[in-house]
């Protein structure tokens, strides 16, 4: 699922290289620029790279429902590698056009900088090998943007937003001084927040259906030397604005189940199953009655037969593609995939749901309704009485229904389980009146393992032969089941060799053999051994 803040996240990649040499000579910047870039920067440790002297962002609403964002930024940077800060990058697509763009810099000379509107360009946003959007991005290099010196920019942007919310992000890895945010609402229309990660602000009236947010001396978050890092959207402050007014037909107000209803406006129709989905799942269920072993065979057919592929078109960041073409052409995304699966399960008797979730546990708040995600896996409604062991993601929602959680865009995690990153995290279950936040199980660490064995023989010279099969399960065995079923013969030697060789000079292996790479659900089985052997060439075990 597409969201501003992954697009915003991956604009290193864009190819800054191509942006034409800016001229050198001097040139004049706006006042609020100059008087931000005076103030008095306070003590910062010295790994920080730059600092946010100013950050202004105007949401006015319009009566049809479309919005205009004016947005203002200074940043002044401290150290060499904070000169990324200093190329500007603003995507669009055909819903959000930019209607001016301007970049001003102040060299730590002094000097003030333009750049010029033929010195922007604008690139497609760059694919992944398995992505393509219809977003742009319109980007400039600022000059002078080494240490001492100051960036500054300020766009207008009209959107047309798909439901009636926005997110105002007031943290990130820089400290920041001074930023504010200001709505502006036409007559008759009202508004609320929720807040993440950050205790609640009162806004300032300006009157005139106009309020205003200001926050200062903002800390970063920093993670550089933390363990197990979390994402940083995890932590970092955030608050969602919803509205509402006489003109908006479907607005979301600020609770999980009106986000719930409006998705559900969304993804109904692409739900329908067709006769050859039909067929199939029918196909895949066979005479097995039993509700994890028909469900199982649908979800691995979806996991493993459905090629994980972005296609995202306008409102398509958030919309599913219809089932009966992700089913023809065997390919979609996270929410396609989940969308194929819940038409599948329908038509043998089992009902299924979306769930939107992110993908760094801890970014989707159940204190702070709204579409801040960027993922969509499935909640499988289990039978009333029903209970197998092999059923490990399981949730309770407040009507009392089960539901088991996977997710079939995860294709190394067996079906019962759920990756480790969305454990313990949050989701919205997409169930129409009934849609709420759910929170995901913590699973066994049992699920997690390594068992190793093995036989030795010490030989004369000193040397050891003998057997070791190790035996992995869970997320523990991901990679490597990623290596036996996509690697090829040589990837896998090296791997191997590579592996022994950190520890060990000298060792022959030889009989290696794979089991169960495919089979999730089972432990992924390698045994090898040694040959009989030269003394001068001991074979040795790697722990």
């Amino acid at each position: 699922m597409r969201k501003l803040l992954l697009q915003i996240s991956a604009l290193s990649l864009l190819p800054f290289s191509a942006i034409p040499a800016l001229a050198s000579r001097p040139d004049t910047v706006p006042d609020w620029v100059r008087t931000a870039a005076q103030q008095k920067i306070p003590a910062y440790p010295p790994e920080t790279n730059a600092v946010v002297l100013l950050e202004d962002t105007t949401y006015t609403v319009a009566a049809d429902g479309s919005a205009t964002e004016h947005f203002r930024s200074v940043v002044k940077i401290l150290r060499p590698q904070g000169r990324d800060e200093g190329r500007i990058a603003v995507p669009f697509d055909k819903d959000t056009k930019i209607l001016s763009m301007h970049v001003w810099s102040i060299g730590r000379d002094g000097h003030e900088y333009a750049v010029k509107d033929n010195e922007q360009v604008e690139f497609g946003y760059p694919g992944q090998g398995n992505l393509f959007m219809d977003l742009k991005v319109r980007a400039a290099e600022a000059p002078g943007r080494d240490p001492g010196g100051v960036v500054a920019y300020e766009y207008e942007q009209r959107t047309h937003p798909y439901l009636t919310e926005k997110t105002w992000l007031f943290q990130s890895e820089l400290p920041r001084l001074n930023q504010s945010f200001t709505l502006e609402l036409p007559p008759g229309f009202t508004h609320g927040t929720v807040w993440a990660h950050s205790r609640e602000l009162p806004p300032i009236d300006l009157e005139h259906q106009r309020w205003r947010w200001e926050m200062k001396d903002v800390p970063p978050i920093d993670l550089d030397q933390v363990e197990l890092r979390p994402s940083e959207y995890s932590l970092e402050g955030r608050m969602t604005v919803h509205y509402t007014g006489p003109t908006i037909p479907a607005p979301t107000e600020g609770t999980w189940q009106s986000i719930g209803e409006w998705y559900q406006t969304l993804s109904k129709d692409r739900l329908v199953a067709t006769p050859e989905i039909t067929a199939k799942a029918k196909e895949l269920a066979g005479d097995k009655t039993d509700f994890y072993d028909k469900t199982e065979a649908i979800a691995e057919f979806v996991q493993k037969q459905v090629r994980y592929f972005v296609i995202e078109m306008g409102i398509g960041g958030y919309q599913p593609h219809y089932a009966a073409d992700i089913f023809r052409n065997r390919y979609g995304d996270c929410k396609d995939k989940a969308t194929l699966l819940v038409s599948m399960l329908s038509t043998v008797g089992v009902h299924g749901a979306l769930v939107m979730v992110d993908h760094r546990r801890g970014v989707v708040d159940p204190n702070a309704p709204s579409i801040f995600g960027d993922h969509m896996i499935a909640g499988i409604e289990i039978p009333k009485g029903y209970n197998s062991p092999k059923l490990r993601s399981v949730v309770t929602a407040k009507s009392g229904r089960r539901y088991l959680i996977f997710d079939p865009t995860w294709e190394k995690t067996a079906f019962g389980q759920l990756e480790h990153n969305l454990q313990g995290g949050y989701g919205v279950l997409m169930e129409g009146p009934d849609s709420q936040i759910i929170q995901f199980p913590v699973l066994s660490p049992d699920l997690n393992t390594i068992r190793r064995t093995g036989t030795f023989q010490l030989q004369p010279d000193g040397s050891l032969k003998g057997t070791v099969t190790e035996k992995r399960f869970g997320d523990l065995s991901e990679h490597r089941r990623d290596l036996y079923t996509s690697g090829d013969a040589k990837e896998q030697t090296q791997f191997l060799d590579r592996l022994l060789g950190q520890d060990f000079t000298t060792f022959t292996v030889s009989d290696f053999k794979v089991q169960n790479a495919e089979a999730l659900n089972k432990d992924l089985t390698t045994t090898y051994s040694s040959p009989p052997i030269a003394s001068e060439s001991p074979w040795v075990l790697c722990s």
